[in-house]
């Protein structure tokens, strides 16, 4: 029996199963005839429809949606990840962001091993314990920047090489306590002041052992660098030198006794108040800084106070005059004194703690704040007068007599000229008249002052007649008349002779 169905209504009929309305006049499937009913009110029949067509599937499309996807992720992880082939020392970070790469890194170091043998025995010490590290975090930042993932050019290139720095003092720690036996403790070096030499002396430092860092942090760079994670060590205890060598002890007391050698307070260039080596060195204290290997020179201000309360008494002076010899007009004959300026010490309520900073600074001259009193010249006029009435001599300076003395001027027959001279010469001592066809021979005749051709004032030892003419013509003086005068009058000074 041939299947029959009612034709579905339009609101029966899904999208995807919507078939055409029944028509009466189509043919069987089989391809027989058939005819409607021709009764209007008879239900209408019509074949069965064909079976609906299938829904479109579209995994294709998802398919496709899902690689798309994941070719997405892998551009996307390509831009943050290093690339294939790349190493740091020996530990591989391809496929790693810079943050994983640099944890694998340190991981690594941490984790190498120094298996120390000889004489420190066969026991281990890692990368962690002696305070390794590269700086992992540049090396994975510089993996990144020069083998990208996302570059194939930059793939499989050669290792990236890895400096290995160790903590000393974590180091050390571990080494001796990984191998007590191999250490003894270095003495420094140190300073005192010996007071039979009035100098510091050095006592020279002494060399302790250890095992050495270096040695170790070359070891472990090694087998970092060839990723193994252990290494051999020839633990034999070398010298370990003083944190404060004897050569550093030695140029601290080089600049300490050259501060001796100089200390004090100076005004300009002179040291006007010098200091007691031995004094000084009660100022100052030199510590070991263990930790720096230096030494720390320090002074106390309390300690230098005492010797400032007593600067004014050895600084303060008075102003020395300068002095010149002058002629009647004012011409200068001769310097007779180049005077000294004065001075006077200013305030010192901060010089003691100055100085000790200074001296810690390794400066031993302090200039002290003086004020200079300047230099007065005082002229003196001088002028001699020769009074042959009176037969004594007159010495004025600035128009003041200042002495007199009785002479003994020439005879008669061999007068004293009148008239204005100027001293022209000094002679110590000569003989006078003492020639061939002379009428007289004095010899050594002392204290000579020349004033006319050859007359002149001198001394006279071989006559107490003064008052009284008795020369040849010169001015007989007593020898110590003769001396004063020969020193007071410079060339230039001016001579009257009259009656």
């Amino acid at each position: 029996m041939t299947d029959l169905a009612t034709t579905p209504t339009a609101d029966e009929a899904s999208d995807d199963d919507a078939v055409e309305p029944a028509n009466t006049d189509a043919a069987p499937r089989d391809g027989s005839d058939a005819t409607s009913g021709t009764d209007p009110a008879a239900p209408g029949f019509a074949w069965a429809p064909a079976d609906p067509q299938p829904k479109k599937r579209r995994t294709a499309l998802w398919i496709g949606a899902g690689a798309g996807a994941a070719v997405v992720a892998l551009v996307a992880s390509s831009l943050i990840l290093i690339a294939p082939g790349t190493s740091v020392a020996g530990v591989h970070v391809g496929f790693l962001t810079p943050g994983a790469a640099a944890d694998a890194i340190q991981q690594r170091l941490a984790e190498t091993t120094v298996v120390l043998t000889g004489e420190g025995g066969d026991v281990e010490v890692t990368g962690a314990d002696l305070g390794a590290s590269v700086g992992a975090g540049d090396l994975a930042d510089t993996a990144f920047a020069e083998h990208p993932m996302w570059n194939p050019t930059t793939w499989f290139a050669d290792p990236i090489d890895a400096a290995v720095i160790l903590d000393e003092e974590a180091a050390t720690h571990a080494l001796r306590a990984a191998a007590p036996e191999l250490y003894t403790e270095p003495v420094d070096a140190a300073i005192a002041f010996d007071p039979g030499t009035a100098s510091y002396v050095v006592t020279p430092a002494q060399p302790g052992t250890g095992i050495d860092v270096t040695a170790v942090q070359d070891a472990l760079q090694q087998a970092f660098r060839a990723g193994r994670s252990h290494v051999d060590f020839d633990a034999v205890a070398s010298e370990v030198e003083a944190a404060i060598t004897t050569a550093t002890a030695e140029e601290t007391v080089a600049k300490l006794n050259g501060m001796l050698d100089t200390v004090g307070f100076y005004v300009g260039e002179e040291r006007t108040v010098p200091v007691d080596r031995a004094v000084a060195a009660s100022w100052l204290s030199v510590t070991a800084d263990h930790e720096a290997g230096t030494f720390q020179i320090t002074a106390d201000a309390a300690a230098i106070q005492p010797v400032v309360d007593t600067l004014a008494g050895a600084v303060n002076r008075a102003p020395e005059n300068a002095r010149v010899i002058t002629d009647s007009a004012g011409k200068v004959l001769r310097e007779e004194a180049g005077g000294q300026t004065g001075r006077e010490l200013g305030d010192t309520s901060d010089v003691a703690s100055d100085f000790a900073a200074q001296l810690g600074e390794g400066n031993a001259a302090f200039q002290l704040p003086v004020t200079e009193v300047p230099v007065t010249t005082v002229s003196l006029a001088r002028r001699i007068e020769v009074d042959l009435g009176d037969q004594r001599t007159y010495l004025f300076e600035n128009g003041n007599l200042v002495n007199s003395y009785a002479i003994s001027s020439g005879l008669a027959d061999t007068p004293t000229f009148t008239g204005n001279y100027r001293v022209f010469a000094h002679t110590r001592m000569q003989n006078m008249g003492c020639f061939e066809g002379a009428p007289y021979c004095t010899e050594d005749v002392p204290w000579i002052t020349w004033f006319n051709g050859d007359q002149a004032f001198h001394g006279a030892y071989w006559h107490n007649n003064f008052g009284n003419p008795m020369s040849h013509g010169c001015v007989n003086m007593p020898i110590s008349v003769a001396k004063f005068l020969y020193e007071w009058a410079p060339v230039g000074t001016e001579v009257s002779v009259h009656h």
